[in-house]
């Protein structure tokens, strides 16, 4: 009998066990249901709010394409322009005017292109660009589309380096804003420019609309500056083996430093730079 009841209370403590186990898991499995079913209530309610959100905010991307541009290449364009930006203020002087001479026979628009943004840059306000051929004189609006090309690669701000785009005399072409100003010459910006001065002194003379006592170097100046429309050069970067001015605007380079660079084709922003601080560091003593 004894024996009876100890199978029987064995069998009983048995039963409780697997009474608590089935209990444990029913409690386990309905937490988790009530989970996925309150998961689900939550999304089918909000699944119209997103619904009717999303055009708008892609409205927005679509009127904000700064928020799908790449972050990489923006940041790395906003690096370059600061750099360059940093570089002019840092030197210890900076040309107002630059002078572009190519003394080669085949010129590169877009390595010219490129010399003239980084110019526009750093904060240069005028560049003349020339060559001894008068090539770039006949393509100037080539010129000047190679120039906003790159200036757009290169990640110049347009709104502050937009360019104006001028010829010989006072014709202006492809204005599209008042600085920085590149101005394309040839050789007829150079000595023919001074004969053309000099012959219209002459008719003025005959004409009686001036004495020839009145004749004089300062008339002379004013004409040719009238007609050229920006300042001297103070700084001329000379590419290519000839040693020579090749004609480039003989009476305004009388105190424009000249600095000598192997060819325009493949030039570096660091090659432009270092001219920059070689013509920061010259000493000009202005015939003194």
């Amino acid at each position: 009998m004894a024996l009876l009841y100890g199978l029987l209370w064995r069998l009983l403590l048995l039963l409780v066990h697997v009474n608590t186990a089935l209990v444990s898991w029913l409690r386990v499995r309905l937490r988790s249901w009530k989970g996925r079913l309150w998961e689900r209530a939550v999304a089918a309610l909000l699944l119209p709010v997103a619904l009717a959100g999303f055009p708008d905010q892609h409205k927005k991307l679509n009127h904000n394409p700064d928020a799908t541009a790449n972050p990489v290449t923006g940041n790395r364009g906003d690096g370059r322009r600061a750099r360059w930006l940093s570089d002019g203020k840092a030197l210890e002087k900076l040309p107002v005017h630059v002078g572009l001479l190519v003394a080669e026979e085949e010129p590169s628009y877009s390595d010219i292109a490129n010399l003239v943004v980084w110019c526009m840059a750093v904060g240069i306000s005028y560049v003349s660009v020339y060559d001894n051929h008068g090539i770039f004189r006949k393509n100037n609006s080539r010129l000047l589309e190679e120039i906003l090309r790159q200036q757009n690669l290169l990640g110049v701000d347009g709104s502050k380096y937009s360019i104006e785009f001028l010829s010989n005399g006072s014709d202006k072409h492809n204005v599209v804003s008042c600085r920085p100003t590149v101005k394309v010459l040839s050789p007829e910006d150079g000595k023919q420019s001074i004969v053309q001065a000099a012959q219209q002194i002459c008719r003025s003379v005959e004409n009686k609309e001036r004495s020839s006592k009145d004749i004089s170097v300062s008339m002379l100046d004013v004409l040719l500056r009238e007609s050229k429309n920006i300042p001297d050069p103070d700084l001329v970067l000379k590419f290519g083996p000839v040693n020579s001015t090749l004609g480039f605007l003989p009476w305004h380079i009388r105190l424009t430093e000249f600095i000598s660079l192997p060819s325009h084709r493949d030039v570096s922003y660091d090659n432009v730079l270092d001219a920059l601080q070689r013509y920061a560091s010259c000493q000009q003593r202005l015939g003194q």
